[in-house]
């Protein structure tokens, strides 16, 4: 009998999704849309990322998109024309769904790395902007184009995320403005971790993510939990958090394995438990 935990053969329709070394990649397919977003497609991320709480083969996740472009955002016939003759109850049941994969991709314990190339706008820009390590091409340009479309910058959490990742000001100019952000600009201030070349944007990515894969998973696990919590705990709170969540880590066998290797003047082999 098959292992339920294991996602090598996990099926889904409306994303493609893989799984090697350790590794699962997320790849947003329609590109000849640059890659949109649709109702089945958020509720598949949606799942997926639920799931993914109990896999035992995938120790990281990369999300990109196909063919030059992360995501355009929300299908503007599929998605936009639709919400325009929908009922309050309906369109607030479709804003929680969103709200849902945000919560669901901070939650699972894998490491997110997204892969941005081209086009990351509107809903896009909040799929990379919720994982945890970002890498762009000089080709990208990201927009939270929300304003454009006579919303409020407030989607997604996106007037929680991105203040804190470039600061209250720049967030607040590129919510109200619904401008893009060149590659250069999004990496001096801070949305990207780094730009890499588009031919290598993949494979740099999924890279980055085998080496979490080989790493502390249990720790980085724990890590993603805290630096997660840490957003609404006070100094104190956090200090007494973290101790607690240290000392759990202290208790693995992967932190005896690195001291073992560490006396034994080799590099550690970490299994995750």
């Amino acid at each position: 009998m098959s292992d339920p935990r294991c996602f090598a053969d996990y099926e889904t329709r409306h994303v493609r999704w893989t799984v090697q070394d350790g590794v699962g990649t997320v790849t947003l397919d329609r590109p000849e849309r640059k890659n949109p977003l649709t109702f089945d497609s958020y509720a598949e991320l949606r799942e997926l990322f639920r799931a993914l709480t109990a896999a035992n083969d995938v120790a990281a996740v990369v999300i990109t998109g196909a063919a030059g472009n992360f995501c355009s955002g929300g299908d503007v016939h599929e998605i936009i024309g639709p919400l325009t003759r929908m009922t309050m109850p309906e369109r607030l049941a479709f804003t929680r769904l969103t709200g849902d994969v945000v919560r669901v991709m901070r939650a699972c314990p894998q490491p997110i790395i997204a892969a941005v190339d081209g086009i990351c706008a509107g809903a896009g820009a909040m799929l990379a902007l919720a994982s945890d390590v970002r890498l762009g091409t000089s080709a990208a340009r990201v927009a939270f184009l929300f304003a454009k479309v006579g919303l409020s910058g407030a989607d997604m959490g996106a007037c929680t995320l991105l203040p804190r990742v470039v600061g209250a000001g720049r967030a607040a100019e590129l919510l109200y403005t619904g401008r893009a952000l060149a590659a250069e600009e999004a990496c001096a201030w801070g949305f990207f971790n780094r730009l890499v070349g588009a031919e290598t944007l993949l494979s740099e990515a999924q890279q980055f993510a085998r080496s979490l894969a080989e790493g502390p998973t249990f720790a980085h696990a724990m890590t993603k939990r805290m630096l997660h919590r840490g957003w609404s705990l006070s100094l104190d709170e956090a200090l007494d958090a973290e101790a607690d969540a240290q000392a759990v880590c202290m208790g693995t066998r992967d932190f005896v394995r690195a001291y073992d290797a560490f006396a034994g003047k080799r590099a550690p082999v970490f299994e995750g438990d």
